[in-house]
């Protein structure tokens, strides 16, 4: 229960306290007052005397009383534990887009590389386009002879200055795209090459042979290793980023995993592939 009278006392008497040193002319008379008022509020004892005190439990409430908000504290008294949600604003609408006259309707071609220098290299028919991205500008890099060959594959060094481009003439063109300009040809394949992955200055390609061949591009022999990857079209191509392990996947409904050893059989295949 709350004293109201004990706590306006309290609050006059400890202000008479801080004041005592300025209350010069204090009477024994009112100094009598203070100690009978402080007796009769305080029953004696002001020592032990409290303003808030419980002198008996809450009474029990009704049988059959419900608490309205015992549903709404049962319902939170989770929440606090649970980690905090955050949402992710996903876009509706691409932010640019782009004409693709003649882009080859083949999901087993690998047609678009974006590089570290934020320029798109596309494939488009017989020519390969760069955009770049950050100042909107479009260059024809190639063409293929008009003999009826189109662009397969293309991939991006990974300094962004040269680009490997495959083609339905079963060879790799290597360009460099500073100077628009074609460093060299190289073959290994007997059908078009429809992936390319890069591990330093090594280039892998996969082709509709089914074979794996790797190219160190410094050198006139080119040719470092060719092993049969895959039954069928090699789809695609990705090197680990450490450059020690090379992922295959193939038209046969198989994933290789190969080490840089570069030897005759994967060193891991998953064949629970469906399509």
């Amino acid at each position: 229960a709350f004293d109201m009278s004990v706590s306006q006392f309290e609050i006059a008497r400890r202000g008479d306290a801080e004041n005592t040193n300025l209350d010069f002319n204090a009477s024994p008379a009112k100094e009598e007052y203070k100690r009978e008022l402080a007796s009769t509020l305080y029953g004696g004892n002001p020592q032990e005397n409290k303003v808030l005190a419980f002198k008996s439990k809450a009474p029990k409430p009704p049988e059959g009383h419900q608490n309205s908000l015992r549903v709404l504290y049962s319902q939170n008294k989770d929440a606090m534990n649970q980690p905090k949600r955050f949402s992710r604003n996903i876009p509706q609408a691409p932010e640019r887009i782009l004409d693709a006259p003649d882009l080859i309707d083949d999901y087993y071609l690998n047609l678009l590389d974006w590089n570290s220098n934020n320029t798109v290299a596309i494939s488009l028919g017989d020519s390969v386009y760069l955009w770049n991205a950050t100042d909107g500008s479009i260059t024809q890099l190639m063409q293929t002879p008009g003999d009826g060959s189109h662009v397969t594959s293309v991939s991006w060094i990974q300094d962004g200055t040269h680009l490997a481009v495959g083609t339905s003439r079963n060879v790799v063109q290597l360009w460099d795209t500073e100077r628009q300009k074609r460093v060299r040809e190289m073959d290994g394949h007997q059908a078009r090459v429809g992936a390319l992955a890069w591990n330093s200055h090594i280039l892998t390609s996969g082709g509709r042979d089914g074979l794996l061949v790797h190219h160190d591009v410094r050198v006139q022999n080119h040719i470092t290793a060719s092993v049969e990857g895959h039954t069928q079209e090699v789809c695609g191509l990705k090197w680990s980023p450490h450059g020690n392990q090379l992922a295959s996947g193939g038209n046969d409904n198989l994933l290789n995993i190969w080490d840089d050893r570069m030897t005759a059989t994967p060193t891991f295949g998953l064949t629970s592939h469906c399509a």
